[in-house]
């Protein structure tokens, strides 16, 4: 039977697995979802093509994380291990095809379905691990994820409607959701041997290189138009990828995949809240209820588990 990605290994196992540094991936996991939360309202509002933005984002995150690198990791090298190195380049591969996917199904669909069906990512990483690796989930595991996907439907209930319309647009934000539970899968093995650093920047170059060939034969426009669009795409960059993003990977030493994506479940309800203060869409009743059922699958997924939480781990310069 193939090890799952979350199994314990020589190399994650440290007398401080309790330690406030490896707790505190929790609440970074939360903050990183409530950050990508932003990146549904900058996409609308940037007056580029939705390849375009996705390109941006990475491109404009690629160099800043090298610079991260060489400051806070002087030390610091490619990876040796062909293997490891091409995990990392896949996660951006498979990155890349879920911003591409993402951001063209919100021109097709409504807003409320491609928010949602883009979010069934935890579904495919618990049954990936669940029969793919033998990583056996408890009854109240898949309550709590049901639980969770269930607030996340009555968060966008009043806007969501399946038709022939959307269709296309639906099935690429479910090919959205396919891409990033690739995306974190692969993050979270990476994240066993390398720092978050190390893994969203060739990440993001490899996402980066694939999204501008695919951008300019998409045939849409590539260049901001003014400092407006300069700035949220630097905000797309720098606050959504490598402030939400990299907090997620950052996290993901510390929590199990399975929990993490889950926990991810928040950035709906960050969005809706965003769009509320930012945009002027409607928050009531309704979608203060689909968030407290989101938080309390969340909670019992938490509980469901004996712990979420993976032994300290320090990333090693190489395998």
């Amino acid at each position: 039977m193939p090890s799952s990605p979350e199994a314990s290994d020589p190399a994650m196992s440290s007398p401080d697995s309790t330690s406030a540094v490896t707790r505190s991936g929790l609440p970074g996991l939360v903050l990183g979802a409530v950050l990508i939360g932003f990146a549904a309202i900058i996409v609308r509002l940037v007056d580029v093509g939705p390849t375009a933005a996705a390109f941006w984002r990475l491109a404009i995150a690629v160099p800043v994380l090298g610079l991260l690198r060489w400051r806070l990791q002087p030390r610091s090298e490619a990876p040796t291990n062909r293997r490891a190195l091409g995990l990392m380049l896949l996660a951006g591969i498979a990155f890349a095809l879920d911003l591409a996917l993402w951001h063209r199904s919100i021109h097709l669909t409504s807003v409320a379905n491609a928010t949602l069906m883009s979010n069934l990512s935890p579904v495919f990483i618990a049954l990936t691990l669940h029969f793919g690796f033998g990583d056996r989930h408890p009854l109240r595991f898949w309550i709590g994820l049901a639980l969770a996907l269930i607030g996340a439907g009555v968060l966008v209930a009043d806007s969501f409607r399946i038709s022939h319309e959307t269709a296309i647009g639906d099935l690429l934000a479910v090919g959205t959701a396919v891409f990033y539970a690739i995306y974190q899968l692969l993050v979270s093995r990476s994240r066993r041997r390398y720092s978050a650093l190390d893994v969203m920047f060739y990440a993001s170059l490899a996402g980066a290189a694939l999204l501008l060939p695919m951008a300019l034969l998409s045939g849409e426009r590539l260049l901001p138009t003014g400092p407006r669009d300069i700035m949220l795409l630097l905000a797309l960059g720098l606050v959504v990828h490598i402030g939400g993003q990299g907090l997620i990977a950052w996290a993901q030493a510390h929590v199990t995949a399975s929990f993490a994506s889950v926990t991810l479940l928040v950035q709906p309800v960050a969005a809706a809240v965003f769009a509320w203060v930012l945009l002027g869409e409607g928050f009531g009743l309704q979608q203060t209820l689909g968030g407290i059922v989101i938080l309390a699958g969340i909670l019992n997924c938490r509980l469901a588990m004996p712990s979420p939480i993976l032994p300290s781990n320090p990333p090693r310069a190489s395998p």
